[in-house]
């Protein structure tokens, strides 16, 4: 067993034994990654508040949900870059400090300005943190345990939504909406402690410690730039020139990076990294899980607070099995992955979200939310907790731990690009049901469009996703992430 401090190195040989604390290593990882998930929408139940007190705006407080998101999808790709140079634990420790002062900083604040700020470093900090923490898990796990182990990871993102609605609903009405940050410092703390004792360094031997600077600085600014204009886009609509403008600016900022990234000595990302079928099959199904996901998360949480006057904590509650059935679908997932392949799970998730989705639309302005609402939202959490187990599976299969970072980086970048389009997309089309005076039409037309995108998604990973099963990638009896790549077929 390896000293905590000393760090391990990616060798040509597999490990000779698993390592013992790689479950307890699992558990305090997964919790600091629950705790950025959380901190996406525990902030929304506690903006009344937190408006008032501090005297922000509608614009103000829209982005002091929005500008988190913003850095930590723009941020992505560079922290899994540094993740592979300085090591997985050091990346996961610095980005848990920014995080916590960060958390403080939101906490005290006493203008708009400082809690803006305050929450774009919380996305500094979590972009670091979070591919990080994917490549330390999966260097250890291996085979069919590693599944198990996504699958644990994956579900982190729906019942980080639900029960940041919960307990953003008791802080605010407890202690008070600052509470809301400062429950982040002892937790974050304990966290410090833990991950230093149990998560094992890992990094290369490569003595090339140099960052692309150029090529993060294009695709953090091309990112960034895309998911302002999909955020505007849900406040101001597709043709509003705040949306069409960054979104214009992202592709060229993006063919920008693609140069950038073939001239320099030392690029932030392969040229042609993405178009890996591992690679691009998880990022499909990233996008799509994350995509249809946060949308119908979003969708129906407007639908119970505007429509059915639900409050926080109410809606809180009814998120709890919806939950659960992330948790459940994410689980199933990791198990059957390595069993049935990608390719049919992929397509299992994809179908139970469209069938969630079609159940949805039947919704009305009566009756019993529960009886209407509650399938057909756990179903669509079953389905998307399993396909985002497909899609880090499928992603990983056979990479090398030297590229683990960058790849979890890479596909997990997709994660609010697609929640920030359709989300904008749904809020769009649920227009009718978000005004001050509310129609059942918007949000099942929202729904219906959700329907469409799972079930042409559904069929397209039918056709295009590999069928073989991700544990048989690489050498057979390496550690994940020590196993050679192989090209993809």
């Amino acid at each position: 067993m390896h000293d905590p401090q000393d760090p391990v190195r990616d060798t040509d040989e597999p490990e000779e034994s698993a390592d013992p604390r790689r479950w307890k290593a699992l558990a305090v990882i997964c919790m600091a990654q629950f705790m950025l998930m959380l901190d996406t929408t525990v902030i929304n139940v506690a903006l009344p508040a937190l408006s008032t007190d501090l005297g922000m705006g509608r614009v103000a407080f829209t982005w002091a949900v929005s500008i988190y998101v913003l850095f930590l999808g723009g941020l992505l790709l560079l922290g899994g870059r540094l993740a592979d140079i300085f090591g997985a634990r050091s990346m996961v420790l610095t980005g848990l400090v920014i995080f916590i002062a960060a958390s403080l900083a939101n906490g005290v604040a006493h203008n708009g300005s400082i809690l803006i700020a305050g929450r774009a470093c919380q996305g500094v900090g979590a972009a670091l943190l979070s591919p990080a923490a994917l490549r330390a898990l999966t260097g250890m796990f291996h085979g069919t345990e590693r599944n198990k182990a996504l699958g644990v990871w994956s579900s982190l993102g729906g019942i980080g939504f639900a029960v940041g609605l919960l307990a953003g609903g008791l802080l605010t009405s407890g202690p008070g909406w600052r509470w809301v940050f400062f429950i982040n410092i002892p937790i974050g703390v304990g966290l410090l402690v833990a991950i230093r004792a149990l998560v094992p360094e890992r990094r290369t031997e490569s003595t090339d410690r140099r960052v692309d600077v150029l090529g993060a600085a294009t695709a953090t600014a091309a990112t960034g730039s895309l998911i302002y204009g999909m955020i505007n886009a849900g406040n101001h609509g597709w043709a509003d020139p705040g949306t069409l403008a960054p979104i214009a600016a992202a592709v060229v900022l993006y063919g920008a990076f693609a140069f950038v990234e073939r001239v320099v000595r030392n690029p932030l990302m392969r040229a042609g990294m993405l178009a890996r079928g591992p690679v691009a099959t998880g990022a499909f199904l990233m996008l799509t899980a994350a995509g249809v996901a946060g949308g119908d998360l979003f969708i129906t949480s407007q639908y119970l607070q505007h429509l059915r006057d639900y409050s926080a904590l109410s809606t809180g509650l009814f998120f709890l099995p919806v939950a659960l059935g992330t948790v459940v679908g994410a689980v199933m997932g990791g198990r059957l992955v390595g069993v049935i392949g990608t390719r049919h799970v992929a397509f299992a998730g994809l179908a139970l979200v469209a069938v969630g989705n079609g159940l949805l639309i039947g919704l009305s302005a009566h009756g019993s939310v529960y009886a209407q609402a509650l399938p057909g939202a756990v179903l669509f959490a079953v389905g998307a907790g399993s396909m985002f187990v497909a899609a880090t599976t499928a992603a990983l299969a056979g990479v090398a731990q030297h590229e683990a970072g960058l790849v979890s980086a890479i596909v997990y970048t997709f994660n609010p690009i697609g929640s920030a389009i359709l989300v904008g997309a749904g809020s769009t089309v649920a227009a009718a049901g978000l005004t001050s005076t509310p129609s059942v039409d918007g949000f099942t037309d929202a729904y219906t469009l959700f329907t469409a995108v799972a079930g042409v998604a559904a069929v397209a990973a039918l056709v295009f996703v590999p069928s073989r099963k991700p544990q048989t990638a690489g050498a057979s009896n390496a550690p994940a992430g020590l196993r050679p790549s192989k090209p993809s077929r």
